[in-house]
């Protein structure tokens, strides 16, 4: 590994780490570093005073839950959208601009508004934690599996008319999740509203046991799909004589990413424009290098996510601003900024 990459990766696991701490200690109650590290041997300890602590109580069962979420969240944006960038050398590549988030967004709500309708109960039994992360994930295999055949003519894939369709799927299934809103009942639409805001407010540590256990797997297979990606920036032909099985990886690339973006989208809502920020300023700073580029957009999206729900928790305390707004007033002047700078590169 080179100095850049060492380097790189280091001061983001120092910025991630700061950004946690912060995260567990900032809210409407402030809780300093040396009572965060009391709370947590007294937990590792099962000391009996922990279960009267109030500040206890908000730790480890709101902040360090929410906490892990966000990361988790982030990470498999920003990491999705730099496998989306390197598979179709397209720095606009975005699972929100080809569709995948809005087909895992009409999945969820179709199982907010008509799972209760068909299955009685089943958004509040035990089967309710992991209910909106199996539809979302479905959503966007589904979406990415009509774009890939689309897009796909004798065996080659056409990254221009894959963006094109994307965009006209992601309208499509954006219609049918309107359709969904005028049908549900009064708390089907509070529900959806808040949810389609983005948030992290309802992270419990089920979610997070159901996030690891959907995203974990991509965060650690992708990385090893880095020089796979460096192949095919230099072309699909030429990947394929350097040995890389051009058409099998674009299949697990996408499979990938669906699982990832639609976990994400179920348990914290349609959250815009991680997955475009984050690869963009890493290649800006550290290089095109995916074996750089992919570990280190997991760790600035965790970090960037995170932080934005510090935001989200502080700004208008004691309520909270929907994640997904914030993202968006971040992530839309950038995107505008990247059409201005790179419009011949995208042009092409």
């Amino acid at each position: 590994m080179s100095r850049t990459a060492i380097v790189t990766l280091t001061l983001l696991c120092l910025l991630l780490a700061g950004t946690a701490i912060a995260s567990v200690g900032l809210g409407a109650v402030t809780i300093s570093p040396s009572r965060i590290l009391m709370v947590l041997r007294a937990a590792l300890t099962r000391d009996p005073a922990l279960d009267a602590a109030h500040d206890g109580l908000i730790l480890l069962d709101i902040r360090i839950p929410r906490t892990l979420l966000g990361f988790l969240v982030g990470a498999a944006l920003a990491m999705s959208g730099a496998l989306l960038q390197g598979l179709f050398r397209n720095p606009l590549a975005d699972p929100g601009l080809i569709g995948v988030s809005a087909g895992a967004a009409l999945a969820a709500a179709a199982a907010i508004v008509l799972g209760d309708r068909w299955i009685p109960g089943l958004l509040d039994g035990p089967w309710a934690v992991v209910v909106l992360p199996l539809a979302a994930f479905g959503g966007g295999l589904a979406a990415t599996s009509i774009l890939y055949g689309l897009a796909t003519r004798d065996g080659r894939t056409s990254v221009a008319l894959l963006l094109l369709a994307g965009v006209a799927l992601g309208a499509l299934a954006g219609a049918a999740t309107g359709l969904l809103v005028y049908l549900s009942d009064d708390r089907q639409l509070r529900d959806l509203t808040f949810w389609s805001l983005g948030s992290l407010g309802g992270a419990t540590w089920g979610k997070v046991a159901t996030a690891a256990m959907l995203i974990l797997p991509v965060l650690v297979i992708v990385p090893f799909l880095a020089r796979s990606l460096n192949a095919l920036a230099l072309g699909e032909a030429d990947a394929y004589y350097l040995g890389v099985p051009v058409q099998r990886t674009k299949r697990i690339m996408i499979g990938l990413v669906a699982l990832a973006v639609g976990s994400s989208v179920a348990l914290a809502g349609p959250i815009a424009f991680i997955g475009i920020v984050v690869p963009h300023l890493l290649r800006l700073t550290a290089g095109a290098d995916h074996r750089i580029v992919l570990p280190a957009s997991a760790l600035l999206g965790g970090s960037l996510l995170v932080g934005a729900d510090i935001l989200a928790r502080t700004l208008a305390a004691p309520a909270e601003v929907p994640i997904g707004i914030l993202t968006a007033a971040i992530g839309a002047p950038f995107f505008l900024w990247l059409l201005l700078t790179r419009a011949q590169d995208i042009g092409a």
